[in-house]
């Protein structure tokens, strides 16, 4: 598998773009800390002798709190990985068991710790909340320990039950219990009031920051840059067309083998650019601009956002203010619903 995505880096074609520079690095979307720190080092190796990495690049690495000891951290930071993303999920027992977790609370308690020591200033921590066992009180115990433990950046995610997964098949069988919207609502609510009273900025939908500690590579998706992606499934944008690759292995491997691409390739219409502006921009706390609307799509879209949105204001579920559109604290619970109301219909 390495060896294919360090042959897909060498066979994927520039963007056309003058002068173009990488700012961001992201390892992700899998289980990347269990690779050993020479696979990385040859990944990132490739990187750089492909595209020009700018000297200060974000180059995170996504971690299991398992998998992070103080071996792999002094690693990890001197083959340049500079932030880390764990997925700690809970600090309750009996949470991660019925997530299946493979860590238990004091490997997330001590992983924290461990990063802290081992230098890393910027590094996130992933929270789920919603699920049948978490009640308000155990979710303010959860979050308590990220303003214990001072950490600069978190994502919070509503918990997902995924058709045709084992979770899934449990709560068909009652033998787990399902989902209650009404809670993950509320405690949603409960959490941007925290986070705010804590000094966090709730920058996007799920992310919460210290200031100065955003997430720039996830950041550079709302704001609609340019990226490559590498690996099954891994997609990329070049501002006109989207790209992804097969999520099948073997066909990936194969592929690589023959020194081809496996993906598939949609051109954007003007429309659909205009639409990505509107759901990415919207879930972001400078939300949509109407202005850089005007600008990129025409006044005519931007004027129709705007008439669209009105329903909304009314509601107060969306502020105007110095031309831009953003949600308001209810609004942000129907931030999917109230962009799909807004998107411009193709002609």
């Amino acid at each position: 598998m390495i060896d294919a995505i360090v042959n897909e880096i060498i066979l994927t074609p520039f963007y056309n773009v003058v002068n173009e520079k990488i700012d961001t690095i992201y390892f992700g979307g899998g289980t990347p800390s269990i690779l050993t720190i020479e696979e990385l080092q040859l990944i990132l190796e490739k990187l750089q002798n492909k595209f020009k990495i700018t000297p200060d690049a974000e180059i995170t690495l996504e971690a299991n709190p398992d998998d992070i000891t103080t071996e792999k951290l002094v690693q990890w930071k001197k083959a340049g990985i500079n932030r880390l993303s764990t997925g700690v999920q809970s600090f309750l027992e009996t949470e991660l068991k019925w997530m299946n977790r493979a860590h238990n609370v004091t490997d997330a308690l001590n992983c924290i710790d461990a990063i802290k020591d081992a230098g890393y200033i910027d590094y996130s921590i992933d929270l789920i909340y919603g699920s049948p066992l978490l009640s308000n009180e155990d979710w303010k115990r959860n979050v308590s320990i990220i303003f214990e433990k001072n950490v600069p950046h978190i994502s919070c995610y509503a918990l997902t039950v995924e058709p045709k997964t084992a979770l899934d098949k449990m709560i068909a069988i009652h033998k787990k219990e399902p989902v209650d919207t009404e809670k993950q609502a509320e405690q949603f609510l409960i959490l941007m009031d925290w986070m705010k009273d804590a000094g966090y900025e709730h920058y996007e939908i799920s992310n919460f920051s210290k200031p100065g500690m955003r997430s720039k590579h996830n950041s550079s998706y709302w704001q609609g840059k340019f990226y490559y992606g590498f690996g099954p499934s891994a997609h990329s944008f070049d501002g006109a067309s989207r790209r992804w690759n097969v999520a099948n292995n073997s066909l990936y491997l194969q592929s690589l083998k023959q020194n081809t691409i496996p993906y598939e390739e949609e051109i954007l219409s003007a429309t659909q650019k205009a639409n990505e502006y509107i759901m990415t921009a919207l879930r972001t706390m400078e939300g949509i601009d109407l202005e850089k609307t005007a600008f990129a799509f025409g006044q005519n879209i931007a004027e129709k956002i705007l008439s669209e949105s009105k329903k909304w204001q009314t509601g107060n579920k969306i502020i105007l203010t110095q031309s831009k559109l953003i949600l308001t604290r209810e609004g942000k619970l129907f931030a999917d619903g109230i962009a799909a109301d807004l998107f411009i219909t193709e002609k």
